[in-house]
């Protein structure tokens, strides 16, 4: 069994609260979960209105598998307009 943790620190530019970042965030975590069947959590920068970590797991028996899903979940991100990645981490069990 092959375990892939991503963790991604990410910019939301224009938010001006809590309110705002918590909206998108939500959107993000679940559009990932339900489309990509990863496990999601936010671990950093609770109280900053423009910044957020994630943490984003999966777990497969295959390594190509695993490694397809994480590059999914990583375009689907870049492509999302309302954030930006400044930086990803990748650990692999």
């Amino acid at each position: 069994m092959i375990v892939k943790l991503l963790t991604i620190d990410l910019h939301l530019p224009g938010r001006s609260s809590l309110k705002e970042k918590r909206f998108v965030m939500s959107s993000v975590k679940t559009k990932l979960r339900r489309q990509f069947n990863v496990a999601v959590s936010e671990i950093d920068h609770h109280d900053k209105w423009q910044r957020a970590t994630l943490a984003v797991l999966t777990v497969g028996v295959d390594g190509a598998a695993v490694e397809s899903t994480c590059g999914k979940v990583l375009k689907h991100l870049e492509r999302d307009h309302r954030l930006m990645i400044l930086e990803c981490t990748q650990e692999i069990r």
